[in-house]
């Protein structure tokens, strides 16, 4: 069954050999569905014919969101935190172990539930591709059912059981736990390992034997590196081959090169600059670099309680001088890079059939109207879901 979307005013591919600029834009566009994939990009013009036809009426196109970094398995609520630091306390760490106590009290069906509900209310937004961590547990058991409740809801599960040492843990003994019983008990649940390699959580040493263990098991390096403040974690990624580095708001010249000259991906998440108070990443300077960004949201219980990326686009462009251009992208095709997904993040026929359209005539609405509505309808996997 194929299915024709025409009549729209513009058509973000990601693909510059199909439209213009990087993003690949089709003016006057019309694309086709079929099955799962993509079969054809171009203008209405030269549509051909299709099974079914639905007229965009002069709305805008996009790929599918993808949202590379998000922490979905838990329990409980930390309003009180939040209000708390909105008056004035700063953000730590600490307040993981909160959702770590509510997550190992809540059964599989409560946080299975919890994962399907902001999964969905992702989609609503636009969001086609979700990644998600453990992390909330700190047990072999917890952290391995997490996994699995993950691996029910998305393909793209992350090993995160070096989130925090648990209270009253010895720090080495945590980490021989993390990278001997739990990554055993862990591994067949995940494809990528994580480590937040910050003060008060794991040391650039630890950090280093967590990632290595991951990697002997078939898991390829994510890390949380220099949200906090200045550290290890950012070239300690670069010289792993990790996927990506995530957060990078505290980078010297040194991490920036290190990002420009390697394969991984910088991954910002300003939703938790925009939760915290803190400094935003400077997404401009890596950009002039030639590092490759990408936007996520972050979605956690504590520091960034948000799945809308169409809200993460409108900070970046406001906070952190990314173009709105810039911004799409990052968090379309800069997404896929950081999970290494050549089949999402883009429109060009043989992609999947991951298409958004928005209540708007142009892809700058994300930024230019913050807070608004604008996702009119979502196709996943070639299935209109929205």
């Amino acid at each position: 069954m194929s299915l024709l979307v025409t009549g729209l005013s513009r058509l973000v591919t990601n693909d510059p050999s199909l439209g213009q600029g990087p993003l690949g834009v089709v003016e006057n566009a019309a694309i086709v569905l079929e099955g799962h994939t993509v079969a054809w990009v171009g203008p209405a013009s030269s549509a051909p014919e299709a099974d079914q036809v639905i007229d965009a009426g002069g709305r805008a196109g996009i790929p599918g969101f993808v949202d590379s970094h998000a922490h979905l398995v838990f329990a409980g609520d930390r309003t009180a935190e939040f209000d708390a630091r909105m008056s004035g306390m700063p953000y730590t760490a600490g307040g993981i172990r909160t959702t770590v106590a509510a997550t190992r009290a809540a059964s599989d069906d409560e946080l299975s539930a919890n994962v399907a509900r902001l999964v969905d209310e992702a989609l609503r937004q636009g969001t086609t591709v979700i990644e998600c961590k453990s992390g909330y547990g700190l047990t072999v058991e917890d952290e391995a059912r997490s996994l699995r409740i993950a691996g029910e809801h998305t393909d793209e599960v992350t090993y995160l059981g070096a989130h925090v040492v648990p209270a009253g843990t010895d720090p080495d003994e945590y980490v021989n736990l993390v990278t001997g019983p739990m990554l055993d008990r862990c591994a067949p649940y995940a494809r990528w390992v994580d480590v937040f390699c910050e003060r008060g959580a794991f040391d650039g040493d630890q950090a280093r034997a967590i990632l290595e263990a991951g990697a002997k098991r078939g898991l390829t390096p994510r890390v949380h590196a220099n949200q906090l403040g200045p550290g290890p974690g950012v070239r300690l990624a670069v010289e792993l081959g990790a996927a990506s580095a995530d957060h990078c708001t505290h980078l010297d010249d040194a991490d920036v090169d290190a990002l420009a000259s390697g394969n991984t991906v910088a991954t910002l998440l300003p939703g938790a600059e925009f939760s915290t108070r803190a400094a935003y990443p400077d997404a401009r300077r890596l950009l002039d670099a030639g590092a490759t960004v990408a936007l996520s949201t972050d979605c956690n219980p504590g520091s960034s309680f948000t799945t809308s990326m169409p809200f993460c686009v409108a900070v970046a462009v406001r906070e952190m001088r990314m173009t709105p251009d810039e911004a799409v992208w990052a968090a379309t095709m800069g997404g896929a890079r950081a999970l290494r997904r050549t089949d999402v993040g883009h429109l060009a026929p043989g992609a999947r059939a991951d298409l958004v359209l928005l209540d708007a005539p142009s892809h700058v609405h994300l930024a230019y109207r913050p807070g608004v509505p604008l996702i009119s309808a979502v196709w996943h996997h070639g299935e209109r879901v929205v």
